[in-house]
Order: structure tokens, then C-alpha cells, then sequence
């Protein structure tokens, strides 16, 4: 997905909170502000793919911070609710493969660039219950899960990836396919990274692998070898969340299945769905 229009203000507003979390400092604010414009101003073109373009525009900006993880505190608590939040569900809901899919993809509600404060996740979750997946391909993907040898996992972000581990379950209970779960190199933003994933005991579901990046999603251009070879031989990947439908929707790979909740206006475009939406789609 290329850039829309509203992504500039989108990159702007997630650098000021970005300084904000980083320092206390005006002076110091007021010229990372002054380097985010100028890294926006480069980065932001007809063809930049925003995930992408705001990865690079905020790692600059956690170099000239000296802060290498502005986001620690927010993942904390993020991952600290919804750990009791999943702990909650696992013990209310008959849960088969299919309430598994809806789980993860209520979970991708867990996201800063939209202002989400995770003190409301459990609230938001029971709404959201509530809901039909706007698009539904749920019964596709688990056909795909089942023939499946190779399944790549792409997490999002730190606490929604608890709501993944009640999916990756399922998956192992009705597949045998060998399972790869992927998760950033280092910190950015609130994105899960390699270290959130054997912090947390992923390795019961398969095996986690590095992108062999921090940028968000799936850069095609800058993943390590050893990712692109699991990514080429994959039977299934499962693409949670906004930035990995900005790098992915660029190839159209059926598959390929989008699991999340279309939270901005340029997204929901992206995808032909009203904002808000929860989608399972497959990539053709």
C-alpha cells in the first residue's frame, strides 16, 4: 500500500509522541521535531509505503533521543493487561479455531499510532465480541492450515501477541506443519520483537525467527536470507496487522491471509472496508 494522504500527519503525530516519551526536555524536543521534518520530508513520496517510510523517520529519530526504546513503559502495560484479559477469555469461551482467528484479530486493537490506551483493552474486547468479521475468509485459512507443511507466523505488537497465542494453539492442535513465528530484530515502536517472543515462551508454537529488521512489516528489500528463505518456502503466512498489509499488499501472494482491524481511514481504503472493520482476507 502506498502512502495516502493522511499518513503524513499520521508520521508527524507518532514523532511528537515519540519526543515526548523519549525526554523531558524541551530544547531538546523542539530539534528532534525539527530532524522528524526534515526525515519526513525525504521519506514521504509517491511511492513510499508508510510503514516503511515511518520506520526510517523514527529510528532516526531514537539515535539523535540516545533512547533506543521510547515504547518500553507502553509495551509493559500493554503486555500486562492483556495477559489478564486472554487469561479471562481462555476460562469464559469455548474457543475452536475459528473464535481463535476472531481473538487475534480483535487483539490487533493493540496499537500506538492510533492512540490506543491499553487500560481500555477489556472493554474494547467485549464490544468487539460482539462483532462479525467484516470480511471472512476464516474457513479458507483454516483449510490452507491443515494441508499446510510450512506456516510463517508475522506478529504485530507487544500484548496483541497474547491473543495470537491462543491462535498459534489451535494451529498446532489441527496441523503438522512446521511453524516459524516472526518477530522484529530490536525495538520500534510497540512492535514485537524477537526477544518479546522467547521472553514470553513462543517457542512452545513453533520456532521464532528475527525479519532480520526493525522496520515494521515486511520489507522485501532489507529481511535477513535466512527470513527470505523461510518466507519463500512457506505454504501459509498469516500477516497480523496494519504494517504488515502496507508491505505485503504491494505483492499479491495467495498465501497470504491479512488478520486484523482496519483502524485508520488509509487502510480501511486499502482494503475496500469501512474504518474499524475486522478482516480476514486473503491476499489475491
Amino acid at each position: 500500500m502506498k502512502v495516502h494522504y493522511e499518513c503524513f500527519t499520521c508520521m508527524a503525530n507518532q514523532c511528537k509522541k515519540i519526543v515526548e516519551m523519549a525526554t523531558e526536555d524541551l530544547e531538546k524536543r523542539r530539534n528532534a521535531m525539527f530532524l522528524a521534518a526534515k526525515a519526513i520530508a525525504r521519506e514521504y513520496h509517491e511511492d513510499a509505503i508508510p510503514a516503511i517510510a515511518g520506520s526510517k523517520v523514527f529510528l532516526e529519530l531514537y539515535k539523535f533521543l540516545k533512547n533506543d526504546d521510547p515504547f518500553r513503559e507502553y509495551k509493559e502495560k500493554s503486555r500486562e493487561v492483556a495477559k489478564k484479559v486472554v487469561s479471562l477469555l481462555r476460562n469464559r469461551l469455548e474457543i475452536d479455531v475459528k473464535t481463535a482467528i476472531k481473538l487475534s484479530i480483535i487483539g490487533n486493537i493493540i496499537d500506538f499510532s492510533v492512540g490506543f490506551s491499553p487500560e481500555d483493552l477489556e472493554r474494547q474486547v467485549e464490544e468487539m465480541l460482539k462483532e462479525d468479521l467484516y470480511v471472512d475468509e476464516s474457513n479458507e485459512l483454516t483449510e490452507r492450515i491443515k494441508e499446510a507443511e510450512v506456516i510463517l507466523y508475522l506478529t504485530d505488537n507487544v500484548g496483541e501477541h497474547y491473543f495470537d497465542s491462543i491462535l498459534l494453539e489451535k494451529i498446532r492442535e489441527i496441523s503438522k506443519a512446521e511453524i516459524y513465528i516472526a518477530g522484529k530484530e530490536g525495538p520500534i515502536i510497540n512492535d514485537v520483537t524477537v526477544e518479546d517472543l522467547k521472553r514470553d515462551g513462543f517457542e512452545r508454537f513453533g520456532k521464532i525467527i528475527s525479519t532480520g529488521t526493525r522496520v515494521v512489516g515486511v520489507p522485501l528489500d532489507e529481511i535477513s536470507e535466512e527470513f527470505r528463505e523461510i518466507f519463500e518456502k512457506a505454504d501459509v503466512i498469516i500477516a497480523k496487522g496494519q504494517g504488515n498489509f502496507e508491505t505485503l499488499s504491494e505483492i499479491k501472494d495467495e498465501r497470504v491471509f491479512f488478520l486484523l482491524k482496519a483502524k485508520c481511514p488509509a487502510v480501511a481504503r486499502g482494503l475496500g472496508v469501512p474504518q474499524g472493520a475486522l478482516v480476514c482476507k486473503r491476499n489475491i
